[in-house]
């Protein structure tokens, strides 16, 4: 053994903590070892031991306003003039305790720290502010939206004192205010924590909250002449630690605690922001975004949380139906999967074209193509969506699977094939139409005189519209709620879809149609195809090289990444800049 290599193993691990860029830090006790520049706070977190706390977010700066986070701060005591340090029996030198407290949010860790998150200062010093938080605070908790999720509420419980001292009337503020589209105000409810302001000033880039007043009469509000209406607004309802803010579109809807949590991803856009679906009843009530910090980080934006409401609504579409007579007529399932297979008999393979959607996960893309070669035609597409990067979450591809699309196909361009369906369709060449989730007239560029011309039209669609209108075989497919899968982002992640809520009794998952599709072309039994949707993964990830050895399982809740497309999300590439500049902990 070389004399390096022996030195390095007779050194204990403290030793070797700055080797690793690593600080020793005791914390209640027991020593770790956190990074160096490690706000206090998230050590503590890491030695799980939580500290309390309203203004701190690991995302935004750290204020170091609400005082909650206080804790009990030691370091060792400086020798006096010619005498050695010493050191206890672990080789850490003793901890000399300040007898005033600090806010752990906005100090870091340095080597052989010593912090303590209980203790009497720190039992007194929170209770001293919770007391003076509930002093204005009004007693409107069987009404507040918040509760079920109110930080305020929690510690109380337990830092609070347990009653109160106070006997003047409380401060009263504006209630009810209107500040935006999508945002309504409590002032009395707020204990100015400032993260709303932060958030729209640093993520949002939109600085339109502040504080006006000052002392118990100081408010939130908007700047004059402005309203909080950016796309991104719904998040500082998110990290209101209070029912201060409130979502217009969840007000009043639904208690929180009588709702189920279903972790899936956004499939507004290419970005997939992993999200959180609130349910009851069948029935979804909110989205709210879920942490990712290689997708999302913890926001998104508020166009895509507040698209679900067509799931349940009046143009959904909720059973089969097989036009006769001009006029669409419900049918059994069994009945509209035997009259596609027939009528596509009828047509020579080069006239058939499938128009399917990046909207859908991989399994059913790959259902898709194992359709198109049943079939075969080689005319199979997707409908491309294109618009302008928000520069913060949305995505310049509209589509959530269009990395998903490429992969699963095999091709760098699976919208290739749209412009020559579509001239096929319109000169007559293509009489025989399938289509998969998409209305032909909004972005495929089809109008509903084009629509008129094939002599057969099949669709998948979830709401009524100028193709389900046109199709001659309507089936009723399950929005992405509903449905179990995986996608891959613009930046190559492959993440997956959870069901939250079931579809409509008569509506079917979007792979068991395709499935069914295959199965009636074939003359075959149901019995003999796939029996779940792992078994579609399984056939999927044994084709395409970046899925081999995955399962849905193997996914995880956060995703993995499959492949480098380069392209990079603004805001992760924002917080990481901020992250590396010390502003915040990410």
């Amino acid at each position: 053994m070389s004399d390096t290599a022996a030195t390095a193993e007779a050194k204990l691990p403290k030793d070797l903590a700055a080797e690793k860029g690593l600080v020793n830090v005791q914390i209640d006790g027991v020593w770790l070892q956190v990074p160096r520049g490690m706000r206090m706070i998230e050590a503590c977190k890491l030695a799980k031991n939580e500290v309390p706390h309203y203004c701190y977010h690991p995302k935004l700066t750290a204020p170091g306003n609400c005082r909650m986070c206080l804790v009990q701060m030691g370091m060792p005591p400086r020798p006096a003039p010619g005498q050695d340090p010493t050191y206890d029996a672990e080789g850490y030198l003793p901890i000399g305790w300040m007898p005033r407290p600090v806010i752990a949010c906005a100090n870091t860790v340095s080597e052989n720290m010593g912090i303590r998150t209980t203790g009497e200062l720190v039992e007194k010093c929170r209770e001293g502010v919770m007391e003076f938080l509930l002093i204005n605070h009004p007693l409107d908790c069987p009404i507040c939206d918040q509760a079920g999720e109110c930080r305020l509420q929690e510690f109380s419980v337990e830092h609070g004192r347990g009653g109160s001292r106070f006997v003047d009337m409380k401060v009263k503020k504006p209630k009810n205010v209107d500040i935006g589209p999508r945002v309504r105000l409590d002032d009395e409810r707020c204990i100015m924590c400032s993260r709303c302001i932060r958030f729209m000033d640093e993520v949002a880039d939109d600085p339109v909250l502040g504080f006006t007043q000052r002392g118990t009469h100081t408010t939130l509000t908007v700047h004059p002449g402005r309203k909080l209406d950016s796309n991104y607004s719904l998040n500082t309802v998110d990290i209101c630690p209070v029912g201060a803010l409130t979502s217009n579109d969840f007000r009043f809807q639904m208690r929180v605690w009588f709702l189920k949590e279903t972790k899936s991803i956004d499939v507004n856009c290419g970005t997939g922001s992993n999200i959180t679906i609130w349910a009851r009843g069948n029935k979804i009530h909110r989205i709210t975004p879920r942490q990712n910090d290689d997708v999302n980080s913890t926001w998104m934006p508020d166009s895509h949380r507040l698209n679900f409401h067509y799931i349940d609504g009046e143009a959904r579409l909720v059973e089969p139906m097989i036009k006769a007579g001009g006029t669409h007529k419900p049918v059994a399932w069994s009945e509209a999967l035997a009259a596609v297979a027939k009528d596509l008999k009828v047509f020579a393979p080069g006239e058939i074209a499938i128009i399917a959607s990046a909207r859908m996960t991989n399994e059913e893309l790959f259902m898709v193509r194992a359709l198109a070669t049943e079939i075969g035609t080689g005319a199979f597409t997707v409908v491309p969506r294109s618009g302008e990067s928000d520069g913060i979450l949305i995505s310049e591809d509209r589509n959530p699977n269009t990395t998903g699309a490429k992969l699963v196909w095999g091709t760098q361009d699976p919208a290739g094939p749209l412009a020559d369906i579509r001239s096929g369709v319109q000169s007559g060449a293509i009489k025989a139409l399938l289509v998969f989730g998409e209305e032909l007239t909004a972005e495929a560029g089809f109008t509903k005189e084009d629509l008129a011309k094939p002599a057969f039209i099949a669709s998948v669609q979830l709401l009524a519209g100028p193709t389900a209108e046109a199709s001659h075989v309507l089936l009723p497919g399950a929005a992405f709620a509903e449905k179990r899968g995986s996608m891959v982002n613009v930046s190559g992640r492959l993440q997956r879809l959870n069901r939250a809520v079931e579809p409509p009794v008569d509506a079917h998952d979007d792979w068991e149609i395709l499935r069914d599709l295959v199965l009636a072309l074939q003359g075959a039994s149901p019995a003999s195809g796939p029996a779940m949707i792992e078994d579609v993964f399984k056939s999927l990830a044994e084709g395409v090289t970046e899925f081999n050895g995955l399962s849905l399982s193997k996914i995880g809740d956060l995703g993995l990444s499959v492949v480098e497309t380069g392209v990079k999300i603004p805001l992760l590439e924002n917080e990481r800049a901020r992250k590396a500049a010390g502003l915040i902990n990410g």
